[in-house]
C-alpha cells in the first residue's frame, strides 16, 4: 500500500516504514510528536487505485518526526557581462525527517 502526498509545495509517494525528508511544514513541532498529512492525492492497496479530485476525502498519512535537518547549499550567482557586477549568494533549506507510520484512505 502506497499514497501520494502534498508537503510544502512537493509531492511525495509514501510507504509505511519509509523515512523521507519535507520541508518544514510544522513550525514547533518536536522531535518525537506525531503528525499528519492531509493532503493525499493517490492511494493505492492491493486491490484498487483511488485518485483524488484534487484531494482524496477522509485519507490521511500519519508520521513521526524524528529530527530537523538542513539540505545542501545552493550557490546563486548573478553575473553582467562587461559591467564588473557580480553578487554571490547561498541558501540551505530548512527539512525535517519524518517516518511514516500508517495510511488511512
Amino acid at each position: 500500500m502506497y499514497a501520494i502526498v502534498e508537503a510544502g509545495g512537493k509531492q511525495h509517494r509514501v510507504e509505511v516504514g519509509q523515512r523521507i525528508a519535507v520541508e518544514r511544514v510544522w513550525p514547533g513541532a518536536q522531535p518525537g510528536s506525531e503528525v499528519v498529512f492531509e493532503n493525499v492525492l493517490l492511494v493505492r492497496d492491493d486491490a484498487h487505485v483511488t485518485v483524488g479530485r484534487p484531494m482524496v476525502k477522509g485519507a490521511s498519512v500519519k508520521a513521526t518526526l524524528l529530527r530537523e535537518l538542513r539540505s545542501e547549499k545552493v550557490i546563486i550567482f548573478k553575473k553582467k557581462k562587461r559591467k564588473g557586477y557580480r553578487k554571490t549568494t547561498g541558501h540551505r533549506q530548512d527539512l525535517l525527517e519524518v517516518r511514516i507510520d500508517a495510511i488511512e484512505a
